[in-house]
Order: structure tokens, then C-alpha cells, then sequence
């Protein structure tokens, strides 16, 4: 039985890539603390997500803090030699938030990052580490595009290179990243350099929107989740600058685990990847708002601020050109629509019982 290492694996993307290697056959060990609900608070906790976890009798929790050298040391030396994968979803994943508190931002996304990265040149060498980074790393470099304002949104000329999308050969240079784009770009680089100088089979993937049904989104991070729960329950949502024409690609976590799981058969050690819902699955965020409206059949109840999040983008749309060439098995299973759809589905009732029994 092959055994793989998930951080963060009560997240949104852990516990799915727990669920996926689960139902191949494989052992899991899964580390996650909950930090996610002392981030946004209890109502994007993932203790609920964990204990479904218990399901899978091959799957054992560790309630670590990935900041935690000694406990991360201590499951590497135990464990270390039957790694055969390593999948690093664990993060604190709010540039607004990080701007609260940069040293423990950096510790989580960097620090953490590197203490992982050595667990595995120590103690599992010859085992696939799959990091998942962020189109943060690019800084605001997206928003020198030429873009052109349209009726719902902010989009590129079809002659234009980034059609299909930003490739991986953007700079990450010269650019404002906010501070959790440049903890988030330290460990990025330090995990293409433990591929490239020390020789390990590390994987980067740069996300755009990752979600899904299980994704816990709060106001500050999962929008498109949150978003379909302030429609459901009539919570007000506040869309921030760009006149809400701001342009995100969305891929389910389906479709993101599948790619891990494509590159955990043939690792490419050192390679960087953009992946989102490219050209196949992106709207903007008055695109989102009618979308959720039509699906729950309400109006949400929102406002505007004209102070858009400082670097944030008002366009970005991976181009996954580079990755499908590599595995061009891998396929989006998901459209925005039926994204949508799944999260509103599997979440609109339990949230408005959740807001009766506290009104």
C-alpha cells in the first residue's frame, strides 16, 4: 500500500485529496490543526470536514501545527522511508488577512514550507512533493494587461498573447504581491529549488479560485463559496473596486486533485504549473452574482466599495496550455456552472437551518 503525507488535510483541497488517494487504495496521513478557524472564525472551521475523514480506515489525523518543526520531525522520522507522496495544501490563504499579521503569514506559508521541504530531503527523498502556490506570485503584473472594460467585465484583446490566459513565464519581479503573495512566492521558489539544486521530484502549482462543496469560504477567502451562502441565507456581501467587473477563473477541487494525482504517476521534478479554470471556467464578479441569483432564485443583498483590495487583480485567467501538454489525459471535469451548482446543491439547506438556529 503506497502512503502519502497531506497538510492541511481537512482544508478544502487536503480532504479532497485525502478522499481521492482513500478511494485509490492509498494509506493517508493527514496533518491539520483547525488554523484556518482562528483565521476567518468558526463559521470556516474545518472540524466538521475532519471528522468525515474518519470514514477512510486507512487514514490517520495528526493535530499538528505545520509551524511546528519538532512534531513535523518527528512524523518524518517515523514515517518518512514508506512516503511515496507529499501533497502541501496547508496555508494561510488571505492577503487581506496577512497584512494583519506578517510574521505568522510568513511562518505558516514560508517557514513551514521549508521545515516540509527538509523533512522530505532528510527523511523521504525519493518521494513526489506536490506544493500548491498561488497567482499571487505574479504580484500585480496581470493588471498592466491592456485590458478593456466591458459591460460585466474586464477582458483581454482575442489577438492579444494572454488570450489563453497568464502562462508561467510571466515576471514575478517588479510588481506589488501584497504580503501574503510574497510568503507565498518564498516557499514557491524554495520548493522549485529543492527540485532543481537538491534533486527532489517537487511540484509547484500556482492556483487561481480553488472551491467546491466543501470549501468552508468566509468574507475573506473562498469568495465564490461565500458568495452562493450569502445569497442562500441574505447576508450582505461587499464587492470591492474595479466596479465589480474583476475577472477570476474558478476550477472545482475535483478537478485541481486530479491534476495532483496525474502528476504523482510521472512527477517532472522542478516544474511550475498555472491551474485554474482558464478560458473554460472564469467570471467576473457581477458574472458571479447574476449566476448565483439565477441558481437560488433570490437577489443577494450587496454593496459596493470603491477601494479595491490592494493587488489584487482585475483580470486573471490561468492558461493551462503548459500543463495539458504534459499530461494530456488531464481534462476539467467541471464548468462554472456546474461548480455552482454542486456547491449550492450540497450546502443551501444546512446553511439556513444553521441561520434559523441562531436567530
Amino acid at each position: 500500500m503506497r502512503v502519502a503525507l497531506v497538510t492541511g488535510s481537512a482544508g478544502l483541497i487536503g480532504s479532497e485529496t485525502v478522499d481521492a488517494l482513500s478511494l485509490a487504495g492509498w494509506r493517508v496521513l493527514g496533518i491539520d490543526n483547525d488554523l484556518r478557524g482562528y483565521f476567518f472564525g468558526a463559521e470556516a472551521s474545518t472540524a466538521a470536514r475532519r471528522s468525515e475523514l474518519a470514514k477512510w480506515p486507512a487514514y490517520q489525523h495528526f493535530d499538528v501545527d505545520i509551524r511546528d518543526g519538532e512534531a513535523l520531525e518527528r512524523i518524518f522520522r517515523e514515517y518518512g522511508a514508506q512516503l511515496s507522496l507529499i501533497v502541501h495544501t496547508a496555508a494561510q490563504p488571505s492577503h487581506d488577512w496577512a497584512a494583519r499579521d506578517p510574521l505568522l503569514d510568513f511562518d505558516v506559508n514560508a517557514g513551514a514550507t521549508l521545515k516540509l521541504l527538509e523533512g522530505t530531503r532528510r527523511y523521504a527523498p525519493d518521494a513526489t512533493f506536490i506544493f500548491t502556490s498561488s497567482n499571487k506570485v505574479y504580484g500585480d503584473t496581470p493588471n498592466r494587461l491592456p485590458l478593456q472594460e466591458l459591460e460585466t467585465r474586464w477582458e483581454i484583446d482575442p489577438a492579444h498573447w494572454c488570450w489563453n490566459g497568464v502562462d508561467e513565464t510571466m515576471s514575478i519581479d517588479h510588481s506589488l504581491h501584497s504580503v501574503f503573495g510574497a510568503s507565498k512566492l518564498a516557499a514557491d521558489v524554495l520548493v522549485q529549488e529543492y527540485g532543481r539544486y537538491f534533486g527532489l521530484k517537487t511540484v509547484v502549482f500556482r492556483c487561481g479560485c480553488l472551491t467546491g462543496p466543501s470549501h468552508s469560504g468566509a468574507q475573506l477567502h473562498g469568495f465564490l463559496a461565500y458568495l452562493v451562502k450569502c445569497v442562500c441565507t441574505g447576508q450582505e456581501y461587499t464587492v470591492f473596486g474595479y466596479h465589480g467587473k474583476q475577472v477570476r477563473d474558478n476550477i472545482h477541487s475535483a478537478d485541481v486533485v486530479s491534476a495532483f494525482l496525474a502528476v504523482a504517476e510521472a512527477p517532472r521534478p522542478g516544474e511550475v504549473y498555472n491551474l485554474g479554470g482558464g478560458r473554460e471556467s472564469n467570471c467576473s464578479m457581477l458574472e458571479a452574482i447574476d449566476a448565483c441569483e439565477r441558481l437560488a432564485g433570490r437577489r443577494l443583498h450587496w454593496k459596493y466599495s470603491e477601494t479595491n483590495r490592494r493587488g489584487d487583480h482585475i483580470w486573471y485567467v490561468s492558461d493551462l496550455r503548459k500543463f495539458k501538454s504534459h499530461y494530456p489525459a488531464w481534462r476539467l471535469k467541471y464548468s462554472l456552472e456546474g461548480l455552482l451548482r454542486e456547491i449550492y446543491e450540497r450546502n443551501a439547506e444546512r446553511w439556513r437551518t444553521e441561520l434559523r438556529s441562531v436567530t
